[in-house]
């Protein structure tokens, strides 16, 4: 037996496939520099909720209004790709963990930082 569930499976390659879709078939000028970092996939796989990080600050906003623009036209490919009795409805959030960890970092070092003046 695997050792996790279908969903994380099926997540995993939805990001897989996300990822691919929108380097090689997304020519929209507004999407930047854009990385899937996951996938969370309900259990019964009828929505995905897919986390992108973005590189520019500046750009956020644009890249994640076209990719939620183009929501229809990744899950029509996804049917093509995927043999799966329903493909799930997309929705794009920003992955906010990337930041959490750069602000728990430098809270640690700044607790070292102390420690060694002290």
């Amino acid at each position: 037996m695997l050792p996790y569930k279908r969903s994380q499976r099926v997540g995993d390659l939805i990001r897989e496939e996300i990822a691919e879709i929108i380097m090689n078939k997304l020519k929209d000028p507004r999407i930047g520099f854009v990385t899937v970092t996951g996938v969370d996939l309900s259990p019964d796989m009828k929505s995905a909720r897919i986390f992108v990080s973005i590189l520019k600050e500046e750009e956020q906003g644009h890249s994640l209004e076209a990719l939620n623009s183009s929501r229809a036209f990744m899950r029509s490919i996804l049917g093509k790709r995927l043999r799966m009795k329903y493909i799930p409805h997309l929705d794009f959030k920003l992955d906010e963990s990337i930041n959490y960890g750069f602000k728990i970092d430098k809270i640690l070092k700044d607790i070292r930082e102390k420690d060694e003046d002290a």
